[in-house]
């Protein structure tokens, strides 16, 4: 064998070097290829009680667990020999087009996660046009929320999701606000009539005020720039409060009500003259019970494992939920939240059954790790991998997605009886 030196003329179409990025969180973004890259990040650049509030869930968090397992679970069916040159992830929801099957879930104290907050989400969802639902406990107005939507692209979809309160008439206030905003649709979240026990808060200090524990703050020291960000930045705002309604501890007081029953939804019907959708749909019988009152869209959720531990996997559901209102002939749309980590995740929903789906975690560690930039980074994430799923399914339209491109295994699996 003959051997030679390598002449430079060859060897430069064979070797690209990658060019540097001298920002650290800029880097960070470049090198984050998945969501749970994002979510590593988060964790190195956010404290450890603010990041725990995002990431954690309800008691053992075995229904956090149970959620991912789920989506692991998942088998997809391709077919091949397919056209998919040119894609469609345009997905009709509420009479409207979203750019892609997703939106952002409502969340409470996103600025306390990053101080970009609520107005970072709605103006990266504004320009990847899918919608962007606002919390009672988001840390923005809705004034501002709505009005930041418009400017960054007319049109833009904002929805509001509320807890019917002990107090009906400030449930019917900020209704009011909403509606003034210019807001398309109202959620109205029903798996709380008392807060779930999340023990990483508890241990770290995550309560009403916050409880600043030695431990906690020695674990914000390695965080000056979180820290700096939060104490130069205007104080947290709160979307049900207006500049004179009260304290934070007041709302908390006042927000949940045990005794709310589906009868409760006609008299948000009476102060909404929009689409409503119902959130926290965790049975079949629940889901047809709250169908018949002609309700828009029900979202399959657990609360993310937030609320009740053990509660049962929206993704379980959802075959079963999907077909019992087909079987009604139901207009109801049927979207799914938690567990949501990745693009293939919403492909898999959405050929089980599923309309529309809500993400809340994806979004918020991309957020903490890189501010807007990082959200808007989840996002994109989110939409590469969506189109990858779709191409290698041999499907070009989200349409064309139907259970024969997806099952679990545990469905797949002999009875072992």
């Amino acid at each position: 064998m003959r051997r030679r030196l390598p002449r430079p003329h060859e060897l430069a179409p064979l070797i690209r070097f990658k060019q540097p990025v001298l920002r650290s969180r800029d880097r960070t973004l470049a090198d984050s290829l998945t969501i749970e890259d994002l979510a590593r990040a988060a964790k190195r650049r956010t404290p450890r009680m603010p990041f725990e509030y995002a990431d954690g869930g309800a008691d053992d968090e075995i229904s956090l667990l149970r959620a991912r397992l789920a989506f692991r679970d998942v088998v997809f069916h391709p077919s091949v020999l397919r056209d998919v040159s040119k894609l469609s992830t345009v997905r009709n929801v509420l009479g409207s087009p979203a750019a892609l099957p997703f939106g952002i879930a409502p969340i409470g104290f996103t600025r306390l996660l990053h101080t970009a907050g609520e107005l970072a989400g709605v103006s990266v969802a504004a320009e990847a046009g899918i919608p962007f639902a606002l919390s009672t406990m988001g840390t923005a107005s809705v004034e501002d929320v709505a009005r930041t939507a418009q400017q960054t692209a007319p049109g833009a979809r904002t929805w509001f999701q509320l807890y019917i309160w002990k107090d009906r008439d400030r449930s019917a206030e900020v209704i009011r606000r909403a509606a003034a905003a210019g807001m398309e649709a109202l959620i109205v979240t029903v798996d709380v009539p008392v807060g779930g026990r999340r023990l990483r808060d508890v241990r770290n200090g995550m309560t009403v005020p916050p409880t600043l524990t030695p431990r906690a703050v020695l674990e914000t020291i390695p965080h000056p720039a979180w820290w700096f960000d939060f104490l130069t930045t205007e104080p947290l705002a709160f979307a049900a409060l207006d500049r004179s309604s009260g304290s934070i501890r007041e709302l908390f007081e006042s927000m949940f009500d045990a005794s709310v029953t589906i009868d409760d939804l006609g008299w948000i019907r009476q102060q909404w003259s929009g689409p409503v959708v119902v959130k926290g749909i965790q049975s079949v019988e629940d889901a047809l019970r709250v169908a018949a009152t002609g309700v828009d869209a029900i979202v399959l959720s657990n609360h993310g494992g937030r609320q009740l531990d053990r509660a049962p996997t929206p993704l379980d559901l959802l075959p079963d939920v999907a077909e019992a209102l087909r079987a009604r002939q139901s207009t109801t749309e049927v979207w799914l939240d938690s567990g949501i980590r990745s693009g293939s995740d919403i492909v898999a929903a959405l050929a089980m059954g599923a309309r529309f789906t809500l993400i809340g975690r994806a979004y918020l560690y991309g957020l903490m790790a890189g501010g807007r930039l990082g959200a808007a980074r989840s996002i994109e994430i989110l939409r590469t991998e969506i189109e990858r799923t779709m191409q290698l399914l041999g499907v070009a339209d989200l349409d064309e997605l139907e259970p024969k491109h997806a099952s679990r295994l545990a469905d797949r699996r002999p009875d072992s009886s």
